[in-house]
Parts: structure tokens; C-alpha cells; sequence
């Protein structure tokens, strides 16, 4: 279940990429299609979240910043001498 962190209000634009930066800021960037290159990432709000380990950052359908616990899959691995 995810939480809400930061009510934003982002309007998303068609083409664009949404996402959570390394300092907790909203950021969007154009997409690449087939051979055009992307463009430069634009900060669209500070949101100052402290980012957590173990957490996914995302930007919801109505452009608020939430946090969901990753699941982490998969069979436990011995460790290694």
C-alpha cells in the first residue's frame, strides 16, 4: 500500500517522464522515442523528502509524491566464505 507524502498537484504532460530525484525533488524529463535522444531533466517541485532504503518513490495518477515498501522476491542466498 502506498503513501502519500507530498500533495503536489503535478499535471502530467504527454511524452514526458515523471520521477522522484536523489534529493527528494519532482522532476520531468522528455522520453526517448525510437532514435531521438531525451532531454535534460527540469525540477517541477521541492518536495524535500528524506529517502529511505528498502522504499520505491513514484508520482501518482492525481501528481502526488508516494512511497511503497519494495517487495523483495526470490529465494535467500548463502553467504560466502
Amino acid at each position: 500500500m502506498a503513501k502519500v507524502l507530498c500533495k503536489c498537484g503535478i499535471k502530467r504532460k504527454k511524452g514526458y517522464l515523471y520521477f522522484v530525484g536523489k534529493n527528494g525533488s519532482a522532476y520531468e524529463t522528455k522520453m526517448a522515442r525510437g532514435k531521438k535522444k531525451g532531454g535534460g531533466r527540469k525540477m517541477i517541485h521541492n518536495c524535500r523528502i528524506k529517502k529511505q532504503k528498502g522504499y520505491l518513490y513514484f508520482i501518482d495518477k492525481k501528481g502526488n509524491v508516494c512511497s511503497a515498501k519494495m517487495q523483495r522476491g526470490g529465494k535467500k542466498r548463502r553467504k560466502r566464505r
